[in-house]
């Protein structure tokens, strides 16, 4: 009987020595074994991917552009990576038709929330290829949040070529629209089958598409109010507020139904006693004011561990100071400065930005006793409006720009 087993050649000899019985050994290149390298894989490999197509009965009727709600449609198939630390690391990637996931009911995920996702968006150009838009800073804001929540690190380029691969599969689904997109939900997850909190030694990395509109449904591009109520706070010092993992979200959804029984749509989060901005909503934050020079500046809350590195907030910086004409700033902006930004007739924008809803006009902000109109749409060239056309152009491939990926390049 021929037995293969992975070993170290110091640990082959040492074995060797300490053996009486005679034995035959042959030395295999692990490679050689093809069916054995999942198992032996320290990280993903995006060359050894398997793909089991769904039979024609699974395949599902794509709902019309027009009808699109945020995360309800789902495409035919999905990407799954597992992680043992037991057989090496990651194991083979696998496209599979969409389908449950089966896990132990002591799954880490589960019991101490060790998860977190990303939200990356794939758009139909103009030129009829599919672009993603700058997914290196998705992945890398994916394992920085693996390091803190003790999950598994990986490849960032073997993900993408991953993800670019499903997108292929189901690219009937990338809306034939320049008002739609596919929504891209890479996630990460603790399966370890024990109870305790610790790292998790086994892990499942993967990726769902969903064909998206508007992520604010019912409003369109109507600017939004935010009720700011210094009760409540999002994040704090020393906190995972700067990591996408899924226990920053769940405990805001009382506080986002509180702001929506009293009319507003979204929730401005503030925190310290000088009522610090940070994030609008599942948004980070941007302000265009008047300084008192009379020069404009946009200023959005500083990457200090409360807000998170969004994308979208990267680029409108990057964008921003490639123009030029604004002074640009990230620092500590407080509820005091708005107020008297606004009392000064200085105030001119507040706007939310994120993958789901690109930039999102700020029209009202609630503050104790104080309520703010704020005259984001009344501008007759809104810097708001200038950064989404411009992401657009990029993301629909108006305009060739490296932050715009095809699938077809991976």
């Amino acid at each position: 009987m021929v037995k293969y087993t992975r070993i170290s050649f110091s640990r082959l000899i040492r074995a060797l020595e300490s053996s009486s019985s005679q034995l035959s050994v042959s030395v295999v290149p692990v490679r050689s074994l093809s069916y054995l390298k999942p198992a032996f894989a320290s990280k993903i490999q995006s060359a050894d991917i398997s793909v089991r197509l769904a039979s024609p009965d699974r395949l599902q009727p794509k709902p019309d552009v027009s009808s699109l709600q945020f995360g309800k449609h789902f495409t035919d198939h999905m990407l799954k990576i597992e992680y043992h630390m037991s057989a090496g690391g990651w194991q083979q990637p696998c496209i599979t038709p969409l389908e449950y996931l089966s896990l132990h009911p002591a799954a880490k995920v589960l019991h101490y929330a060790i998860e977190l996702f990303e939200g990356m968006k794939a758009y139909r150009g103009v030129d009829g290829r599919i672009r993603i838009f700058r997914p290196d800073l998705n992945m890398e804001r994916m394992n920085l949040s693996a390091a803190r929540s003790g999950l598994p690190q990986f490849d960032s380029e073997q993900m993408i070529r991953c993800i670019c691969r499903l997108i292929s599969i189901d690219q009937e689904w990338v809306p034939h629209s320049e008002s739609a997109s596919l929504y891209i939900r890479p996630t990460l997850i603790g399966t370890e089958p024990t109870l305790g909190v610790a790292s998790p030694e086994s892990a499942l990395l993967y990726t769902i598409l969903c064909p998206v509109g508007s992520y604010f449904s019912g409003i369109g591009f109507k600017p939004v109010s935010l009720l700011a109520d210094p009760r409540f706070v999002r994040a704090w010092p020393g906190g995972c507020g700067d990591r996408k993992v899924g226990s920053n979200y769940g405990p805001t959804i009382q506080i986002q139904k509180l702001a929506e029984s009293q009319g507003f749509n979204q929730v401005l989060w503030l925190y310290g006693e000088d009522n610090q901005i940070t994030e609008a909503g599942t948004m980070n934050c941007f302000i265009v004011h008047l300084n008192e020079n009379g020069k404009q500046v946009v200023v959005t809350p500083n990457l200090n561990g409360l807000i998170l590195p969004g994308i979208t907030r990267q680029s409108i910086l990057d964008l921003s100071r490639e123009w030029g004409d604004y002074i640009v700033e990230e620092r500590t902006v407080t509820m005091a400065e708005l107020v008297q930004w606004h009392e000064e007739n200085r105030l001119l924008e507040v706007f939310g930005a994120g993958t789901a809803c690109v930039v999102c006009p700020v029209g009202l902000i609630q503050f104790k006793n104080t309520t703010l109109h704020i005259p984001t749409g009344e501008q007759k060239d809104p810097f708001f409006l200038r950064c989404l056309r411009t992401i657009l152009d990029i993301q629909y491939g108006r305009v060739q720009h490296p932050w715009a990926r095809a699938i077809d390049d991976c």
